[in-house]
């Protein structure tokens, strides 16, 4: 069984692709009450599914009259994409933002169902076995890379 985030996060998707437009205001309280969940539940998905490196921007209003404001970012061009992600990639790199970026490369389909597992392989903390700061350091320098290589033969 899926848990409450997944549904909440797929809900919000379809809401979105089914708008006319790539933005979309909700009202956090309806959101929670459809799902039955406390408000602070719809903030953690928007918080966690719906940031910059997955091509979302958020604007949130509190208060009786409060909302949600989705923005689904859609670059021009994928030459356009890469030069945003480089950009985010200039700073040290946590791994759920790599992956999150990794993630929309393949859903932009920049990169293959393959190339996407063994990106995050080689993102993986497991394999960056250096502490942090360090390592994230070296996650950006290796995903800028990665860029590089899908910009050049992709």
């Amino acid at each position: 069984m899926r848990n409450i985030s997944d549904v909440i996060e797929n809900y919000l998707k379809k809401v979105i692709e089914s708008s006319n437009s790539d933005v979309v205001e909700l009202k956090r309280s309806e959101i929670a009450d459809r799902f039955e969940c406390v408000p602070s539940q719809i903030n953690y998905v928007i918080n966690t599914r719906f940031t910059l490196e997955k091509g979302y921007l958020v604007e949130s209003k509190r208060g009786g009259g409060g909302y949600i404001r989705i923005i689904r970012l859609k670059p021009k061009s994928n030459q356009e994409l890469i030069k945003e992600m480089d950009l985010v990639a200039e700073h040290p790199l946590p791994q759920q933002a790599a992956f999150d970026l990794v993630e929309r490369l393949k859903e932009e389909n920049l990169i293959t169902e393959r190339e996407k597992r063994l990106m995050f392989k080689v993102l993986h903390r497991d394999i960056l076995d250096i502490p942090l700061p360090k390592r994230d350091q070296v996650r950006s320098k290796i995903f800028k890379e990665l860029l590089t290589t899908i910009k050049m033969y992709g």
